[in-house]
């Protein structure tokens, strides 16, 4: 176990599986020239500081959410402000993290 794992670090990331298997959707945060650089197959390029504007389509759609971004900070900011909004959501961290349960 990581020493992240002993404090409950990787809470979020077992349940990437799970969210994707229940039909989640993944949103990249990240700037679009990030976003171009690499992101995860299928999911949506929002920039986090539009997240506010669009957090009622984001619910419109009825789905589980996954943020993801370049590190997680991004990310872990859009998924606060979406579980304020009654979104279930959870920070997928680094779009990398979520690309490997994704057939690319």
């Amino acid at each position: 176990m990581s020493f992240f794992g002993l404090f409950g670090g990787n809470r979020e990331s077992a349940l990437i599986g799970d969210y994707l298997k229940d039909g989640a959707v993944v949103i990249d945060v990240r700037t679009a020239e990030e976003y171009k650089s690499g992101h995860v197959a299928g999911s949506k390029n929002i920039v986090l500081n539009t997240i506010p504007t669009v957090a009622g389509d984001i619910k419109a759609m009825n789905k589980k959410v996954i943020t993801v971004c370049r590190s997680g900070a991004r990310s872990g900011q859009a998924a606060s402000f979406l579980k304020q909004h009654g979104i279930d959501v959870i920070n997928g961290g680094p779009w990398q993290n979520v690309a490997k349960y994704v057939a690319q």
